[in-house]
């Protein structure tokens, strides 16, 4: 009852006039954000950092957080529609998205997106209200040993995502993992692979090369199937319509209680986030639905589950936060970095210090979830009329799109030419049979391979053992290894099967 009480006296706190004018504000910069290649939460939130200091703590708090979640509605929305990620954990968005959109379902697709983030954002909330602090502590035993054996099972799940023999998704984790090292080494400064080329010693920005891979090589597939397919459209345009049915909701039900619960805990460890969970949540509906073939087709499991997933990690990753002052993604140490700059120092005695901002903090996300429902969900119907454009139309709309989203990352030509050759070379992929999507995957967790394999090899001293010292990293591992191993011995059963058939 204590924790209901804290609650709605933050609730009493962010009904506030200011506080609903930020946290709608957080909520439409957010959704503009998200639908926007190339500029992406953290950028945002860089951006109205200095903005913020002018605001009362809490306020700036509320706009930041906003941005944040908010995001990660708009982004699904470029995903869906033109296969264009508008943010790094909408990139599973497309997998199935995209196919529900080509086959008149855009609709269903927008509708249960919204609604699976609304209600995995309120059901985080509550959870972080009378389980967050207490499990916030968990994240303390997570250090570069344990962060290495959980992105190595990442990887694992990597290869599992898209179409496709296994064989051939190693190959793209693979190029995932090389084309992340571009750049220079974080220990001893030397440049790798960068052939004397000044824009590459920072390396590949990864809205880039998703914009690349996902948005130009689709406008080639675009051109190339113009002419013999057309496009399935809606029949009805009136809202009541094109929301998702009973069916739907049915089928959606379970991935989105599932997604919620998985991207909970993984939004509390340092180095998960709505990136880790929402592929994660992808990968085990793919696993436990009956019918893993409609998966990259359309299933609108492998859309409900992740979704879910995502938002309810946005909003679990502030319990590290708040709760330990330990940041487990970028933008939420650019958010760490607007308390302190207020001189609110977070961690263990935040909610003792300051009550009024942790429970109007937690309260706001109830607010901020229930104005982007109501802010998404009208926008279905005219999302859904941009599928009636002809293909020569939106083809070289999405080209615009994709080159506006890379030169306004650094204000660079370089950056537009990346986009333009990374679209030439997956259109080649695509057509050769291979899946993007484990390689770009592979290339968002390479940075953070490698960065915490260093500083787990400086712990040990360069020896490997520190990695199965750990509990934790040994499970992971081990998990990482059996999920490896299984399909390998399910094969050598089936050929041993065989021949004693013959």
């Amino acid at each position: 009852m204590d924790a209901l009480a804290n609650l709605g006296e933050g609730l009493a706190i962010a009904l506030g006039p200011s506080k609903l004018v930020f946290a709608f504000m957080g909520a439409v910069l957010g959704t503009a954000v998200g639908i926007i290649p190339g500029l992406g939460p953290t950028a945002a939130v860089s951006l109205l950092l200095p903005v913020s200091i002018m605001l009362d703590p809490l306020n700036a708090i509320i706009l930041l957080a906003g941005i944040y979640y908010g995001s990660l509605y708009g982004g699904s929305t470029a995903s869906i529609l033109m296969r264009v990620p508008g943010e790094a954990a909408s990139v599973v968005s497309c997998f199935d998205g995209y196919p529900m959109a080509q086959s008149g379902r855009a609709g269903v697709a927008l509708g249960i997106t919204a609604f699976a983030s609304f209600l995995a954002g309120v059901a985080a909330t509550f959870a972080i209200t009378f389980l967050g602090p207490a499990f916030a502590s968990s994240a303390l035993a997570f250090g570069p040993v344990e962060k290495t054996a959980l992105v190595v099972f990442g990887l694992t799940l990597a290869a599992n995502i898209g179409e496709g023999p296994r064989m051939q998704a190693w190959v793209m984790v693979a190029l995932g993992l090389l084309l992340s090292t571009l750049g220079v080494d974080l220990v001893s400064g030397e440049e790798r692979y960068t052939f004397g080329i000044p824009n590459l010693r920072d390396g590949f920005h990864v809205a880039v090369l998703a914009m690349g891979m996902f948005g130009v090589s689709e406008v080639l597939m675009l051109s190339q199937r113009s002419q013999k397919i057309e496009k399935m459209v809606s029949t009805s345009y009136r809202l009541r319509d094109l929301l998702p049915d009973r069916q739907d909701w049915k089928s959606s039900a379970m991935p989105m209680t599932r997604g919620t619960v998985l991207g909970f805990f993984l939004g509390l460890l340092p180095g998960g986030g709505a990136l880790i969970a929402s592929f994660a949540s992808y990968v085990m509906e793919k696993r436990i639905s009956r019918h893993p073939e409609r998966f990259g087709k359309g299933a609108i499991e492998g859309l409900a589950g992740p979704e879910s997933a995502n938002n309810a990690a946005a909003q679990a990753s502030f319990i590290p936060l708040l709760c330990l002052g330990i940041p487990p993604n970028v933008v939420i140490g650019v958010i760490m970095g607007g308390l302190l700059m207020h001189g609110v120092v977070p961690g263990p005695r935040l909610i003792a210090d300051h009550p009024h901002l942790f429970w109007g903090v937690v309260a706001s996300m109830l607010i901020g979830n229930a104005m982007l429902i109501v802010l998404n969900v009208p926008l279905i119907r005219i999302f859904v009329l941009l599928l009636r454009v002809p293909p020569r139309i939106m083809a070289p709309s999405i080209l615009v799109f994709c080159i506006i989203g890379a030169f306004s990352i650094h204000n660079s030509v370089f950056d537009v030419g990346v986009v333009v050759s990374c679209g030439i070379i997956a259109y080649g992929l695509r057509r050769s049979g291979f899946d993007l999507a484990p390689l770009l995957l592979a290339f968002l967790l390479g940075s953070l391979l490698e960065q915490n394999l260093r500083q787990g090899l400086i712990m040990g001293y360069g020896s490997l053992s520190v990695f199965v010292s750990s509990p934790i990293s040994l499970t992971f591992l081990s998990i990482a290894g059996a999920t490896l191993l299984l399909p390998l011995m399910r094969y050598i059963k089936q050929q041993v099967c065989s021949d004693a058939g013959a």
